[in-house]
């Protein structure tokens, strides 16, 4: 008996605690972008572009768009798991859009400027990130549509998109962490806002992370 009423006490202490982590990371992720938005100042120049889409994409829209399913911090926490895999959808769809039209500004403003394109990590990696993240939605298709995945059941389609959707998610964390290391963010801000800024996608991706290992490994406890 008692030790039933530990386990609880300590079920509930972590409950809450992912509450808590699930929670901040809304506030963490909308934090990060709107002070961006502030910095880039989106339309006093065609760079400017460039930032403000990449955080709406991976901080966001991406971010959220994963929140969904959470258990402790879903906005979305009473709608059934249908509404809330078109909503993902939605917000993987602008994710998307907002990357490629991020690329697309500093591609044409290095054009511009005569300079050249993707020589540093953070150009690379950003290129794969948008590539990755398009390929990520096109394969995640059939989890809506079924019937055009024949032979695949619906919970091993499932487990490779919350597999390779993980690797995205981190994908897109390390370019925004690496874009906090270029010359104009490091310029425009002191260190400690800079620190504080790049925990921002660093705890974002724990939480992400933690997230989407429990969900299957309680799902694989459950079926053993």
């Amino acid at each position: 008996m008692v030790h039933s009423k530990d386990s609880e006490s300590e079920s509930w202490v972590y409950g809450c605690a992912r509450t808590a982590s699930s929670v901040c990371t809304h506030f963490i992720c909308l934090g990060l972008t709107v002070f961006i938005v502030l910095l880039s100042r989106p339309g006093t120049s065609l760079f400017s572009w460039h930032p403000f889409l990449m955080t709406l994409a991976f901080s966001l829209f991406m971010t959220e768009a994963i929140l969904l399913f959470s258990p402790h911090g879903s906005l979305m926490k009473g709608f059934p798991h249908k509404t809330k895999g078109r909503v993902h959808w939605v917000l993987q769809c602008l994710c998307v859009s907002c990357a490629v039209l991020g690329l697309a500004a500093i591609s044409y403003n290095k054009h511009l400027n005569g300079k050249p394109h993707f020589t540093s990590w953070h150009g690379l990696l950003g290129l794969i990130t948008v590539c990755v993240v398009g390929v990520q939605s096109i394969a995640a298709v059939p989890l809506i549509y079924h019937s055009l995945a024949k032979g695949w059941s619906l919970a091993k389609l499932k487990r490779y998109h919350a597999a390779s959707g993980l690797v995205t998610f981190l994908l897109g964390s390390t370019s925004l962490l690496l874009g906090l290391c270029s010359a104009w963010f490091t310029a425009a801000v002191g260190d400690y806002t800079w620190y504080l800024s790049a925990a921002c996608p660093a705890l974002t991706a724990l939480v992400i992370m933690n997230q989407v290992s429990s969900a299957y490994t309680a799902k694989k406890r459950f079926q053993s």
